[in-house]
């Protein structure tokens, strides 16, 4: 088994209800012991004119290898309803892998850790709240000196939720 970071993100329908089933379907044939971080509001990163969004992180063990979690977050996410509609646009449900223990792997389809985990602070300061210790294995940093790291002009964080979905 292999620990997996995942980030959730949301900002179509019902956007905890949309979490809550991501995170039930996964719980059934994808990932054990998950662990959520609570729900931040984020204003939206690349296209702007859209509603905010909502984003979380999970942790969990999997025996998947990394292609085949691909595959099932992607299958999952159309399950769920997620409509695609244009890059960074809005959207019901978005399921992104961020960490697969210590791979770092890059093939045309999928790249680990995520290539843009690096300035997002709505995915670092979620997997802060699970383990503010985690070591990047591409940098070496933990994800605390990464969230340290950003710029101001990285930031979209607006209010964190005190409730999970």
């Amino acid at each position: 088994m292999t620990e997996v970071y995942l980030a959730l993100g949301s900002n179509v329908g019902d956007s905890p209800a949309l979490f809550e089933q991501a995170i039930s379907l996964l719980g059934k044939d994808v990932l054990t012991d998950i662990k959520q971080t609570t729900v931040y509001v984020t204003k939206p990163v690349g296209y702007t004119d859209q509603p905010n969004f909502l984003n979380t992180v999970i942790s969990g063990q999997t025996d998947l290898a990394p292609g085949e979690l691909l595959t099932r977050v992607k299958q999952l996410e159309h399950e769920i309803g997620r409509i695609k509609r244009f890059h960074w646009g809005p959207r019901e449900i978005d399921i992104d892998i961020i960490f697969y223990g210590n791979l770092i792997l890059e093939t045309p389809d999928l790249v680990i850790p995520h290539p843009r985990l690096y300035e997002r602070d709505f995915v670092l300061a979620p997997i802060y709240d699970l383990n503010p210790d985690l070591i990047d294995p591409s940098s070496g940093q933990t994800i605390s000196q990464l969230l340290a790291n950003l710029q101001a002009d990285q930031t979209s964080i607006i209010e964190q939720v005190d409730e999970t979905p």
